[in-house]
């Protein structure tokens, strides 16, 4: 059974409450999916560790109900 873009977006602001969450279904099939998150939590952090972060999130949900995810991490950019 296919996870829905909300449950995702979700389950990553539940463990990032700060993030701005975006998913986008790349195949309209509910099993790959986009996603951008960008959060302060990731302040030197290196990419692999934000996305580990994003997938621990998630739950060992990748690779079983959540086939495929684009991940795009960021931390926020602050204004002058």
């Amino acid at each position: 059974m296919p996870m829905a873009a909300d449950e995702i977006a979700d389950m990553i602001r539940a463990a990032l409450p700060d993030a701005d969450v975006e998913i986008t279904d790349l195949a309209g099939d509910g099993d790959h999916y986009a996603a951008r998150v960008t959060s302060a939590a990731f302040a030197g952090l290196s990419r692999v560790r934000q996305h580990q972060t994003v997938y621990a999130a998630l739950g060992g949900r990748m690779g079983g109900v959540l086939h495929a995810l684009q991940l795009t991490t960021a931390v926020p950019k602050v204004s002058a």
